[in-house]
């Protein structure tokens, strides 16, 4: 059985605990917020039991009653620590910027950042990784997240087709329309076939006017993906449309894949393949 892969994320108040729990959540971790130590190891029991090969546990300054027994459990559980800090004048201008109060609460900023330092320096002394996001976006931390743990799985650009007659969608970060193409639906011959079928594509795409229609939403998407992507996305959907969502849309969002796939990692899903056409 594969075994599980543990990582404690731990660190300072505004250094960014919650964009490297959301990044690792992206990469397929398991998350948990603040669970006692006591507990980690009928976690990790619990967790592989239903499959699941990738957990973190975050514990922060919140769970200082519980801090005094954490470092037994680390040496008997050994997982992967990652420690986030920041310099205390990066950390006053984010928490005078968001307004929050400090989870210490006395009422000075600057008191508590250094007793919270303190309080968790036996986490940062154990840590496999410490980085400090002073001058990181949150973007660049996920990347740093990605390379210490070798699961550089990259941006995904997720591709699916509908038909509009269904519903649109509702999830979907850019809808497009492909009805302008030719329809295979009048067709006898290929109006019971699917637009995963090679001569179904072959009738959309056969005439070379349509082309430059083609063009521009490969362009569109490529656009859109990569500016997505620039911006730390870990994900961005497309969603290509027709009537039925058999055919064109089909027939474009497989194409799409294929020649998109040499730029992003793509996913891609016909919702609607499996409805019965109706004439």
């Amino acid at each position: 059985m594969k075994p599980v892969r543990f990582v404690v994320l731990s660190g300072q108040s505004g250094a960014g605990l919650t964009s490297a729990r959301m990044a690792l959540e992206d990469l397929g971790y398991f998350s948990v917020d603040n669970i006692p130590p006591q507990l980690w190891g009928d976690l990790l029991k619990t967790v592989d039991a239903r499959g699941i090969h990738k957990v973190v546990v975050v514990l922060d300054i919140r769970a200082r009653d519980l801090l005094d027994e954490v470092e037994a459990v680390l040496t008997q559980l050994k997982p992967f620590i990652i420690y986030l800090e920041a310099k205390s004048d990066i950390l006053l201008k984010r928490y005078n910027l968001t307004r929050r109060l400090h989870p210490l609460g006395m009422g000075n900023l600057l008191r508590e950042i250094d007793e919270e330092r303190l309080a968790l320096a036996t986490l940062r002394d154990r840590a496999d990784l410490v980085i400090d996001t002073s001058e990181r976006t949150p973007r660049q931390l996920k990347e740093s997240l990605e390379a210490a743990l070798g699961e550089e799985e990259g941006f995904l650009l997720r591709i699916f087709s509908f038909g509009f007659k269904w519903g649109p969608p509702q999830d979907a970060d850019l809808v497009l329309d492909v009805r302008a193409l030719p329809n295979p639906h009048y067709d006898p011959l290929l109006k019971s076939r699917p637009g995963t079928d090679p001569e179904v594509a072959a009738y959309v795409f056969a005439e070379k006017k349509h082309e430059p229609f083609y063009r521009t939403l490969l362009a569109t998407i490529g656009l859109s993906a990569e500016g997505a992507r620039q911006t730390g996305r870990a994900a961005y959907t497309v969603a290509i449309g027709c009537t039925g969502g058999q055919h064109r849309s089909v027939a474009v969002a497989e194409r799409l894949t294929q020649e998109l796939s040499g730029r992003f990692r793509v996913e891609v899903e016909h919702r609607d393949l499996e409805k019965a056409v109706v004439a």
